[in-house]
């Protein structure tokens, strides 16, 4: 799938992250929505600028494009279940938002490993 899909992945984000916070700043009690457009719209930025570190062959890019689907699948576990659980009082499934937090652990990991492996490999 092409490089693209993360710059389309990290619009949705920072939609989603916005809406996330002005709803938040308009229904009381919704601290976890709050958080869940934090979350929102710093990977958005990330998953933006992900191709553009890519085509400059900064690190190694397969372990960057891990690090980017990981990170995507984390953030839309983790802010879908905070969002779900602020907005309906019910998350996505048990241990989404655990499970989505160490994803994203796991790909910010990759993303960092990627500067220290040769991009030659």
């Amino acid at each position: 799938m092409s490089d693209r899909f993360f710059v389309f992945v990290g619009g949705l984000f920072g939609f989603w992250g916005v809406a996330a916070a002005a709803a938040a700043a308009h229904i009381a009690g919704t601290g976890m929505l709050a958080t869940a457009a934090s979350i929102l719209l710093v990977h958005a930025v990330l998953l933006v600028a992900l191709p553009a570190a890519l085509n400059a062959w900064v690190a190694h890019r397969g372990l960057m494009r891990v690090g980017g689907w990981l990170l995507a699948a984390g953030v839309l576990l983790f802010t879908g279940d905070l969002t779900l659980r602020a907005l309906v009082d019910s998350g996505l499934f048990p241990m989404a938002a655990p499970a989505g937090g160490i994803l994203v652990m796991l790909g910010w990991a990759a993303i960092g490993t990627s500067g220290l492996v040769s991009s030659r490999l």
